[in-house]
């Protein structure tokens, strides 16, 4: 397995709720090889998310994807997206 970590800033924490829920979320659990995804948020309001795919390939598909298709919004700004190799679960 492997997944896709995401790094965002937040600015307005309500507006990019709104938009996780309505149109991330969604988008992601019907991504080809999609196991299961977890979206966090810190006390300064940065944003770490973490998206778990059957294979590389997918995982590589759905980082590309969010690379190219990240809409520009005020309430979340991306940082970063990287695909890694899941050594261990539980």
């Amino acid at each position: 397995m492997h997944a896709v970590v995401v790094n965002v800033s937040i600015s307005d924490f309500e507006g990019g709720r709104k938009m996780l829920e309505e149109e991330v979320v969604p988008r992601v659990k019907q991504a080809p090889g999609f196991v299961a995804g977890y979206w966090t948020r810190s006390e300064d309001n940065s944003g770490l998310s973490m998206m778990v795919f059957e294979s590389e390939d997918a995982a590589r598909g759905a980082a590309e994807f969010i690379r190219s298709q990240t809409p520009q919004s005020e309430a979340v700004t991306l940082e970063n997206v990287e695909v890694r190799e899941v050594v261990a679960s539980a």
